[in-house]
């Protein structure tokens, strides 16, 4: 692949995490997410899997080396393991360091495996709560079962697995020390992120629902002694090591804590959007120079670098005045998870 300059952003930023949704689909409907009734996006709309694999392996010719795969839930899109398989030889040229996966469980009993021989060798969960009927109710249409069954299998196959708890507040509260401690037991890391103001739910219910970080943090200090790790997996999370159980805790605070100051990533929706930051609407359109030239990615790229020229300093969530300040209209699940 033809190496080209980096991509660097207004604020001496270099740009090197990329988050692309395959879908806009899932089997679930995470009341944070999702509405439980969501018209989806026709097929035409979205991005085939070859426009997919140009796309991605662009922005690998411009710097990138991470990339994560994100929905919906991206299992469920037809054929992902071929992109998945695709995006390898990437890994295989030394052009990306790291293939992972975000996805919320439910499919990963059937394709863990897969993904280990694709190159993947880490994946996000996302879990909430280790009630059952908690579990349906913040899924509105999930089975906790399946989702311990799908991380017992990516262990089998060689995963290492994180889990994402959104924390809640009146939902998984009561079960800090629960998640703490199941995740211990099952050596797998757990990062805590905070509600974020996205989507049509309204501003008194994403208030509501918001618990800080830092409030979980105060929390698990008063049972666990924490110690600041400088570690970075290009995200956007911190993290701790408990002392007492050696495992490692991350945060994402939006909310509590803006961490654009670092921010080295941006997004790609199923259509082919880029966001060049998750709390704001400006986007850029590259479907549109995909389509227009198929065999010739040069006005793909000139898009992609111009998109980047205008990347935000921040974003501008803010819940201080008991109001989703900030507040984006789309979806989690439309951007990317």
């Amino acid at each position: 692949m033809m190496q080209q300059p980096p991509l660097i952003d207004p604020f001496a930023r270099a740009v090197t995490y990329l988050r692309v949704s395959v879908t806009d689909r899932c089997d679930f409907r995470c009341v944070y997410c999702m509405a439980e009734n969501m018209t989806f996006l026709p097929k035409k709309d979205l991005l085939t899997l070859e426009e997919l694999d140009r796309l991605c392996s662009a922005f690998i010719g411009l710097g990138v080396r991470k990339l994560r795969i994100t929905g919906g839930e991206p299992l469920v899109r037809r054929d992902i393991l071929t992109f998945f398989r695709a995006m390898g030889r990437h890994l295989d040229s030394g052009a990306l360091d790291e293939l992972t996966v975000t996805t919320n469980g439910s499919q990963l009993e059937k394709h863990a495996a897969a993904l280990w021989e694709a190159g993947v060798r880490r994946v996000n969960v996302s879990l909430d709560t280790l009630d059952p009927d908690k579990f349906a109710r913040v899924t509105r249409w999930g089975r906790l079962d399946q989702v311990r069954r799908g991380i017992e299998a990516a262990q089998a196959a060689g995963l290492r697995v994180k889990i994402n708890t959104v924390a809640l507040k009146g939902v998984n509260e009561d079960e800090l020390f629960d998640l703490v401690d199941w995740c211990a037991a099952q050596d797998m890391d757990l990062t805590f992120i905070e509600v974020m103001p996205m989507g049509d739910l309204g501003n008194d219910y994403r208030v509501d629902q918001y618990w800080s970080v830092r409030d979980v943090r105060a929390r698990l200090e008063d049972r666990f002694t924490t110690v600041d790790l400088a570690e970075r997996t290009g995200g956007p999370a911190r993290y701790v090591r408990l002392a007492e159980t050696g495992q490692k805790i991350g945060f994402i605070t939006p909310l509590s804590h803006n961490f654009c100051e670092s921010c080295n990533r941006v997004r790609v929706t199923c259509t082919g959007e880029l966001y060049m930051c998750l709390g704001q609407e400006d986007r850029a359109d590259l479907r549109a120079p995909l389509r227009a030239h198929p065999g010739d990615d040069g006005a793909l790229i000139g898009a992609i670098r111009t998109a980047i020229a205008a990347k935000p300093k921040g974003h501008d969530f803010d819940y201080s005045r008991q109001r989703a300040d900030g507040q984006v209209s789309r979806h989690m699940s439309h951007t990317g998870g």
